[in-house]
C-alpha cells in the first residue's frame, strides 16, 4: 500500500475506429475489466438503436437541445457524423478527471482531434479491423444499417484511415480478446508513467528517508 492517498487528476484515453471496427464492443470490456475507468456518454441526435438505454449508452437529444448544448459551451468536442450530431459533456468530463477518474472517449476522428487541442497528456488510440473486407463483413453483420449505409461508412473509413499518424497507438482488432488486452495494457503502462507517479513517489521517498 503506498503511504500517501491523495486523489490524482485522472487520464483521458481516446479511442477511435472506423464504425463496424468494434470501438463500442471493445470499450465495454475495458471499462468491465479496469478499475477507476468510466465511460464518457456522450450525446448524440440520431435515434436509440434496439436495446440502447438512455444515459447507458448516449444522452439522446434533439437537435434544437444539441444546438443549445453547443451554443452554450456546454460541449468540450462535437462532430456531424453519417447525417447526426455527437458531442461530449464538458462539465461532467471535468467532474471525472478531478474526482481521479481515468476516462475512456469513444469517438470519432473529428471529435478526437479537437480533445487532443483543448486538454493536454491525453492518451489517443486508432483501432483498425485486421482487412478492408473484415470491415465490410462486420457492417453487413451487425444487421444495422442499408446497404447504401454500409457503403458510406465504408468510404468513411478510407477517409478515416488518413489521420491514423494522429495518434499515439494503433490497435488491429482481429479477435476481441487479443485486442481488449494490448487496449489494457497501454492502459496499465500509460497509469505508471513518471509523472502520473510524483505523488505516490514524493511519499514513498520520504518514507524511505532514515527515521530519527
Amino acid at each position: 500500500m503506498y503511504p500517501i492517498h491523495q486523489v490524482r487528476e485522472g487520464q483521458v484515453f481516446i479511442i477511435s475506429a472506423p464504425s463496424g471496427s468494434g470501438k463500442t464492443t471493445l470499450g465495454k470490456e475495458l471499462i468491465n475489466s479496469l478499475p477507476d475507468l468510466q465511460l464518457s456518454i456522450s450525446c448524440t441526435t440520431r435515434k436509440p438503436r434496439p436495446g440502447e438505454q438512455e444515459g447507458v449508452d448516449y444522452f439522446f437529444l434533439t437537435e434544437e437541445e444539441f444546438e443549445k448544448k453547443r451554443m452554450k459551451g456546454e460541449l468540450i468536442e462535437w462532430a456531424e457524423v453519417f447525417g447526426h450530431y455527437y458531442g461530449t459533456s464538458r462539465s461532467r468530463l471535468t467532474q471525472y478527471l478531478q474526482q481521479g477518474k481515468d476516462v475512456l472517449l469513444l469517438i470519432d476522428v473529428q471529435g478526437a482531434l479537437q480533445i487532443m487541442e483543448k486538454l493536454p497528456r491525453v492518451v489517443s488510440i486508432f483501432v483498425l479491423p485486421p482487412s478492408w473486407d473484415a470491415l465490410k463483413q462486420r457492417l453487413e453483420e451487425r444487421g444495422t444499417d442499408t446497404a447504401e449505409e454500409i457503403q458510406r461508412r465504408l468510404e468513411a473509413a478510407v477517409r478515416e484511415i488518413d489521420y491514423w499518424s494522429h495518434y499515439d497507438y494503433i490497435v488491429i482488432n482481429e479477435t476481441l480478446t487479443e485486442a481488449v488486452e494490448k487496449l489494457r495494457s497501454i492502459i496499465i503502462a500509460e497509469r505508471s508513467r513518471q509523472e502520473k507517479m510524483k505523488e505516490v513517489m514524493q511519499g514513498l521517498i520520504d518514507d524511505f528517508r532514515p527515521r530519527k
